[in-house]
């Protein structure tokens, strides 16, 4: 694989954590995570990278020299190279920075490893913390299956699903696991309705010091 510009080679991060604010969103497939970030962008004024869009996006991207290899990776079910989803996620940071002044990401299905997660904060930002939706493997593939009547996205069938449930409890739950030892994991059931698991993300973020974005209306 070609060597990517900027990523492991930062001895130091990019950012400080009090220049920007990184959450990690993690959760089996199918634990509703898209569902709850669109929330709090809504509500919290977050910019929502989703490392697995950005790795769609990019495998369709004309002239990509990492398309065909992604889409290898997507199809077979396992992790694309970390040097390459690390790069997409800080490109679009800074782009979101400089565009939109934004300092608040999730960061949505990512880290999948933990080799992903040292390499990110050591080259890019510290996170703040992981929240972490917790369901069982029996809901999300309810859920995923019935998604895949309209998604139109290849991994949503059974075989894929099953491949996806094995590398996320191999290779992603020692991530929270590292994470929770430190003190750095919001963790939210996720078997419940989207409302009421909303519900229970803003008590811990509150807890945890951010609160939604205050409205105010100038009257002339």
């Amino acid at each position: 694989m070609p060597a990517i510009e900027g990523v492991g080679m930062r001895e130091t991060p990019l950012w400080s954590a009090d220049e920007v604010t990184v959450i990690f969103v993690l959760g089996g497939p199918g634990a509703g995570k898209g569902t709850q970030c669109a929330k709090l962008v809504s509500d919290y004024g977050f910019k929502h990278l989703s490392a697995g869009d950005l790795l769609r996006e990019e495998q369709d991207r004309p002239g990509s020299e990492f398309g065909e290899m992604i889409k290898t990776y997507i199809k077979e079910g396992t992790i694309v190279p970390m040097e390459v989803t690390i790069k997409l996620l800080e490109n679009a940071m800074k782009d979101a920075r400089e565009k939109d002044k934004k300092s608040l990401f999730l960061i949505d299905g990512f880290p999948r490893k933990l080799d992903q997660a040292h390499a990110f904060e050591k080259s890019v930002v510290p996170s703040k913390f992981t929240l972490f939706f917790d369901c069982p493997e029996d809901v999300m593939q309810e859920r995923l299956l019935n998604r895949g009547k309209t998604s139109g996205r290849a991994d949503d069938n059974l075989e894929s699903i099953k491949k996806r449930f094995r590398t996320f409890v191999e290779t992603s739950m020692p991530v929270v696991d590292e994470f929770e030892s430190q003190g750095r994991v919001v963790k939210v059931s996720a078997t419940r309705g989207p409302d009421e698991v909303y519900e229970d993300v803003k008590t811990n973020f509150k807890e945890r010091g951010l609160e939604p974005i205050k409205l105010t209306f100038v009257q002339n």
